[in-house]
């Protein structure tokens, strides 16, 4: 194993600078391919690991496995937060990234508004984590404008005092629902990243979307921009109506102007299917993202009511 970068040799590590686009990076046979998240300059996995409730449905030993064949395939995004399994998840990326932290770019998120607690928060989570340096620190789940008040007196502030002191190299924000409001807070603060639900029923939903409301804005500013939910917590797959295949939904979700797409994988064979969907992306073409958007389109209202009550917890 190489050894591990203490937080100042980190930073001093550099990435090429592209355009962000819909297109990946050129990427050397059989690799996944890397895209720049926006401004921060990184180079990330097109497909990134989900640590929530899909990545909890493995026990500690298949999960262990799980991450470092991630890790060992070319996924260099890792995603987590306290509030998965209240800390469970941290737990099992700091067994991994104890000997792997270098290899990758984790992000993390604080639920806590205040600042203080969110300063707690965070501080817990390294330790969990066993690192001393985030690449990525969001704001976890923005509600809505009223949140968003909230978050503006508390949490944001300890945000920007942990950028400046090189606890996290970038800060941003989550938002499962209310695109309206993580609009208002891209217009109003300065973010590095923005992390959305993106799938093919999301587009058209009131709550939900983020394609049509916020992604334009994010683009507009050059922030990092994460998809999830880009097979809708599993309600979008498989035959019937309102449903087609994961491959077809994360062809979609890559196919959009983002960074790279976090994907919960509760199972390693779906975790090679999207390692290897991720490998052999090409660009829809017009036709097909239509096709992909029909498929689904009787689910859009009910994806729609489920997000605006969905916790993103870890546990469901």
């Amino acid at each position: 194993m190489k050894p591990n970068l203490n937080r100042r040799d980190f930073l001093k590590t550099t990435a090429v600078s592209v355009s962000l686009g819909s297109l990946p990076l050129q990427a050397a046979a059989g690799s996944i391919p890397k895209r720049t998240l926006g401004k921060t300059k990184a180079q990330v996995s097109i497909l990134a690991f989900g640590g929530g409730s899909r990545f909890l449905q493995y026990d500690e030993e298949s999960g262990l496995r799980a991450l470092n064949e991630a890790i060992d395939s070319g996924i260099n995004y890792l995603d987590t937060a306290q509030a998965y399994g209240d800390g469970q998840s941290e737990e099992r990326y700091g067994r991994v990234l104890n000997t792997r932290r270098n290899e990758v770019f984790l992000a993390t998120k604080v639920q806590d508004r205040s600042y203080d607690g969110a300063l707690k928060a965070v501080e817990a989570s390294l330790k969990r984590l066993q690192t001393d340096h985030l690449d990525l620190l969001h704001i976890h789940s923005l509600n809505d404008l009223d949140d968003l008040a909230t978050i503006e007196k508390g949490v944001l502030k300890a945000l920007y005092k942990l950028r400046d002191d090189k606890t996290t190299r970038f800060i941003g924000m989550t938002c499962h629902a209310q695109a309206e409001a993580l609009k208002t807070a891209i217009e109003r603060h300065d973010l590095d990243c923005v992390q959305m639900a993106l799938n093919p029923a999301t587009n058209t939903g009131y709550a939900t979307g983020f394609e049509r409301i916020a992604l334009p804005v994010a683009n507009a500013k050059n922030l990092g921009v994460l998809a999830m939910k880009v097979m809708g917590q599993e309600r979008l797959v498989g035959g019937g109506p309102g449903r087609t295949s994961g491959s077809r939904l994360l062809r979609y979700a890559l196919n959009l102007p983002v960074a790279a797409c976090v994907v919960g994988m509760p199972k390693i064979e779906m975790l090679r299917e999207n390692i290897q969907v991720a490998r052999d992306y090409k660009p829809l073409s017009p036709t097909e993202r239509d096709q992909i958007r029909s498929s689904v389109a009787v689910s859009a209202a009910a994806f729609d009511h489920f997000m605006l009550c969905h916790h993103d917890d870890g546990l469901a």
